[in-house]
């Protein structure tokens, strides 16, 4: 039974009704001495309070999708196959022109509640030697007919930590809300892509390559990248892909951004930071020289100093304390062609949550607009 699936959610409010009602009606029944009537009085309460808990818990998993699967719970899923040295381009010495096309088998989308149209696919990365759940939503106008030769720009969702991958279409409801804005034309068409970023137990991988851990950052930025390629009517520029993140994915989405100029051409992150040390499960933020390396700070700071500043626009939103002052830091290093656009958020807007992100989809993705082409 899934984690986050309508079955699981009325399963426990079912069990939390019998563990109401059946000490309610059995409390002074109960015969046998009294060690027997107290031991079965106390296991009648343990069953309450852990049905409660179980309830609470669902609840709450269901509005922020934290977890997918009951193996991303327990940590017994793995979804590394290998992690090689793949070199400082991600790449393990391959061109990714020579590859072979990846074409994939979808399905429907196996949670209701990400809304129509979304679709699924098991990808084996063969580069990062990651493997995952992909889910891919398609815009109105992609099986239009008059859009039949058009090719549509990438957005890639990256959820928080720890979070599902979907999440950007369960909590917060991309996909709806931008139907309708793409309807009527208000909002640029872009495929939304939303890889599977929880690959290790009990730990952040920071979207980055770490050899025989894991090879984050490939799998999001050469593996998923090509297989919608070679799947969807996409541009292969970097003008035409973008990625979108909220707390640890806005970390990863800026670092990946900036990190490959060649392969993406904006980022957006919400209530994010620099220094991946700030999430303490952060593998990048234990590593000290990962510490640095993959801060976007020290990112856009070596390639200023190599007179090579990124073809990169980033739009950074938070409040005081909580994302804003990532962004300012980054706003004050840009050189052209970088550009960085920073959001204040209120302290009152809600907080750290999928709330306030869920508010900001449809200003996000029109700036998007901006950015990106076919």
């Amino acid at each position: 039974m899934s984690l986050t699936g309508t079955p699981f959610l009325l399963t426990s409010v079912v069990l939390l009704i019998v563990a109401v009602v059946v000490p309610l009606a059995l409390w002074g029944r109960i015969a046998g001495p009294a060690l027997v009537r107290g031991l079965a009085r106390l296991l009648m309460l343990l069953f309450a309070q852990v049905t409660a808990i179980t309830l609470v818990f669902v609840l709450v998993n269901n509005s922020n999708n934290l977890y997918d699967t009951w193996g991303d719970l327990l940590g017994t899923d793995s979804h590394v196959a290998v992690a090689k040295d793949l070199g400082p381009d991600g790449m393990g010495g391959k061109q990714i022109k020579n590859e072979p096309k990846q074409l994939q088998q979808f399905r429907p989308g196996d949670d209701p509640r990400m809304g129509a149209g979304v679709q699924m696919t098991d990808l084996e990365g063969r580069i990062s030697g990651v493997r995952g759940e992909v889910y891919v939503w398609l815009p109105p106008q992609y099986n239009d007919p008059a859009y039949k030769n058009t090719r549509f720009p990438v957005v890639e969702l990256l959820p928080g930590y720890p979070g599902s991958s979907k999440a950007w279409f369960g909590s917060l409801h991309v996909a709806e809300q931008l139907r309708p804005l793409m309807q009527r034309g208000q909002i640029k068409p872009f495929i939304l892509v939303a890889p599977r970023t929880n690959l290790l137990t009990g730990a952040d991988t920071g979207c980055v390559n770490i050899p025989g851990k894991v090879n984050a950052d490939s799998w999001l930025t050469v593996d998923v990248r090509k297989m919608v390629i070679d799947n969807f009517r996409v541009g292969d520029r970097p003008d035409s892909w973008a990625l979108a993140g909220y707390s640890a994915g806005a970390h990863c989405a800026t670092k990946l951004a900036l990190s490959h100029p060649d392969r993406y051409r904006a980022a957006v992150a919400l209530s994010g930071y620099n220094d991946p040390a700030l999430e303490p499960d952060s593998l990048a933020g234990k590593d000290p020289q990962l510490r640095i390396s993959s801060n976007p700070i020290h990112i856009l700071k070596s390639a200023n100093a190599a007179g090579r500043p990124p073809r990169t626009a980033l739009y950074v939103s938070g409040a005081a304390g909580d994302g804003y002052q990532a962004g300012i830091g980054l706003r004050q290093l840009a050189k052209p062609p970088t550009t960085v656009t920073v959001q204040q958020i209120s302290a009152n807007a809600g907080g750290h949550t999928t709330a306030v992100w869920r508010e900001q989809v449809p200003q996000v993705f029109r700036w998007l607009g901006t950015q990106l082409k076919p």
